[in-house]
């Protein structure tokens, strides 16, 4: 995959995605909710945190703003980190998305070095991109330097050898089912070793 092929398939997958900002949160209403999830009273919650219940009512009835050292104590009765009291709960939707790919009916992208073939292309706002690929290229001469892109990457071989080239580390030899799982931002191109073509999964982060 060439500098460009590579970042043009990030920018395909990402297409659709829409950015979006979470409303603030209400603190003494998060730490109520956490506490009526753990079936907790006030002078439960209160003695878990080492606080007075007149003082956890306050925060919870937005009645005080709580200093650090007693949001420190709520975290830690309720077992929580202190950014989790600031954080909302995931939504209660269970949206079901699927996506089956048979053998072979991915959308193919091709480029001198590797054949992609996207797998899952049918969904939207992915936060993984997988493809198997074609290795070609059977030399770092046929790259136009390194590929580079944001997230993170994980590669297995499906069949033949390959060498897995990185900008920081010794190059690798990497046969079926050996797999590597690196940072994107580092320079990284694959070539085959074996007599035939070699294949591989891929999985990108796309977040």
């Amino acid at each position: 995959m060439n500098k460009d092929a590579g970042q043009n398939m990030i920018r395909i997958a990402r297409e659709g995605g829409e950015s979006q900002s979470a409303p603030p949160v209400d603190l003494g209403a998060r730490v109520r909710e956490l506490r009526k999830a753990r079936s907790w009273t006030l002078e439960q919650a209160a003695k878990q945190a080492g606080l007075a219940r007149s003082t956890l009512s306050k925060i919870e009835n937005g009645q005080m703003s709580p200093t650090y050292d007693a949001l420190k104590k709520l975290a830690v009765g309720l077992e929580i980190s202190v950014p989790q009291l600031f954080t909302p709960p995931a939504a209660e939707k269970i949206t079901g998305r699927m996506a089956v790919t048979k053998s072979g009916e991915g959308s193919a992208k091709a480029t001198t070095t590797y054949e992609h073939e996207l797998l899952g292309d049918s969904l939207r706002k992915k936060q993984m991109l997988p493809y198997r690929a074609r290795i070609r290229a059977r030399s770092m001469e046929e790259f136009d330097g390194w590929v580079r892109h944001d997230g993170e990457e994980f590669l297995y071989v499906l069949t033949g050898v390959i060498m897995l080239f990185t900008e920081f580390y010794e190059p690798v030899e990497l046969r079926r089912g050996d797999s590597a799982y690196y940072d994107a931002t580092m320079g990284h191109n694959v070539i085959s070793v074996s007599a035939e073509d070699a294949t591989i999964l891929w999985v990108t982060s796309l977040v």
